[in-house]
């Protein structure tokens, strides 16, 4: 009778053993499947970013080729300024120049 008790209990031990394995075999299965997930979510979210980070700086880029277009459109305008403000001062000097040379003929 005490070696069918102790096989009873031996038994019972075996198989509270193999139930335990594999709940614990599952646990760590739906961990690695929640990790691979978590793992794909941020490679996801890193492409995202990854694209926005490209278009913002295309937007800069575009927004420097503007700015650069304007600055020398600027550029061109004053240095016209200046142009004309020389031809004008040159022709007064040169009106002013033949006023006193007429008047000195005189």
């Amino acid at each position: 009778m005490k070696k069918l008790a102790l096989r009873t209990i031996l038994i019972l031990a075996l198989s509270v053993s193999f139930v335990s394995c594999r709940e614990t075999a599952e646990k760590a299965n739906d961990a690695a499947s929640q990790a691979g997930e978590a793992l794909e979510e941020a490679g996801n979210d890193l492409k995202e970013a990854g694209e926005d980070l490209q278009e913002a700086g295309s937007k800069a880029l575009d927004s420097a080729e503007e700015a650069t277009e304007d600055a020398i459109k600027t550029v061109k305008k004053a240095g016209e300024e200046v142009k004309d403000a020389t031809k004008k001062a040159a022709d007064k000097v040169s009106d002013k120049a033949e006023e006193i040379k007429d008047s000195i003929e005189q």
